[in-house]
């Protein structure tokens, strides 16, 4: 009797264990999948800190005004330790918030995506700046001064002038910056370590309402506000039909720079997704054996990248500007 109740004790003893063993690896097995999605997510989404793996992390900080007045707090760890405010743990990206549940009035936080906006800005300044002292030295373009030319040319010929006309001329310098913040942004986001602003949809968003205020500007400005508007409706409609033709046109106006804003931030942040994955397969299937094709089909999106950053720079601009013509010449 001794000897078969303990020989049941060790046999529930070793299926316990088998179970809590097995638990504990489909646990770690589930952590491991979420952490691939979680390596994409964190990627692709905007952060309070910059990563650069061999040097650590840069913290950014947080500062707001709210009703008792400016604070700043110089990355999260400062901010944790205050007691009017918190880290909101259920807010991706994390974002500060008061710990009443009020909303702070307005929020001036430094993020990843903001630093790399910045940065490109800067760049592009340097840029063209260096471009523009090259070309005034020489009636001959060269080097950088000539690769910026041929790229103002064409949008100028190629984009504008094709789609507005003469009017467009005086247009030039908004549809020359679009582009080339764009495709600056772009490229910089394909840098290892740094981050895609034009894959934060408030950057597009601000961009297509910028586009969204040219594009009704110029087209008042030429035809006149009531013009303007009366010109949206097709001569010829019906008497019928004029209330949902009113009421589409309508809707196109705002349906236009929503194309623009979605756009362009699906496609910047699609090839870094699908580039992640086919890294993320390698840790998934838990195989060296992947990692050859895995590696090449990302180098493969990579390089398509390069050109998709060029890619949506004209497509952004050349809507723009098609936009553009067609407020400003309702008459075709």
């Amino acid at each position: 009797m001794e000897f078969q109740e303990n020989t049941q004790s060790v046999i529930k003893h070793e299926t316990t264990s088998n179970e809590v063993a097995g638990n504990e690896g489909h646990q770690a097995q589930g952590e491991h999948e979420t952490n691939v999605g979680e390596m994409i997510f964190h990627h692709i989404m905007n952060s309070d800190e910059i990563e650069i793996t061999p040097l650590g992390k840069i913290h950014l900080p947080y500062m707001f005004f709210d009703k008792d007045g400016f604070h700043f707090f110089k990355n999260r760890e400062d901010l944790s330790q205050s007691t009017t405010y918190k880290v909101d743990p259920h807010h991706y990206p994390i974002k500060a918030a008061r710990a009443d549940g009020m909303p702070i009035s307005l929020d001036l936080s430094i993020s990843k995506h903001l630093v790399f906006m910045w940065l490109a800005c800067l760049l592009l300044f340097l840029v063209v700046r260096k471009a523009a002292k090259v070309n005034a030295k020489s009636m001959v373009p060269k080097g950088i001064g000539n690769f910026i030319e041929v790229l103002v040319v064409y949008v100028r010929d190629e984009i504008v002038l094709q789609t507005i006309g003469e009017a467009g001329r005086k247009m030039l310098p908004f549809f020359l910056t679009v582009f080339f913040f764009i495709l600056f942004s772009n490229f910089l986001g394909l840098i290892p370590y740094s981050s895609t602003a034009t894959g934060n949809i408030s950057v597009t968003a601000g961009l297509a309402l910028i586009a969204f205020f040219m594009i009704q500007i110029s087209g008042i400005q030429k035809n006149g506000f009531i013009g303007y508007f009366k010109g949206l409706i097709p001569h010829g409609i019906p008497t019928a039909l004029l209330p949902i033709m009113v009421v589409v046109e309508f809707l196109g106006l705002f349906t236009k720079p929503f194309a623009l804003c979605i756009r362009l931030f699906a496609n910047m942040t699609a090839g870094h997704v699908i580039i992640l994955s086919l890294l993320g397969l390698i840790f998934v299937f838990k195989s060296v054996a992947v990692s050859p094709i895995s590696i090449a089909f990302s180098l493969f999106i990579y390089l398509l990248e390069i050109l998709v950053a060029l890619i949506q720079a004209y497509i952004f601009t050349i809507l723009s500007a098609l936009f553009t013509g067609m407020a400003v010449h309702q008459e075709h």
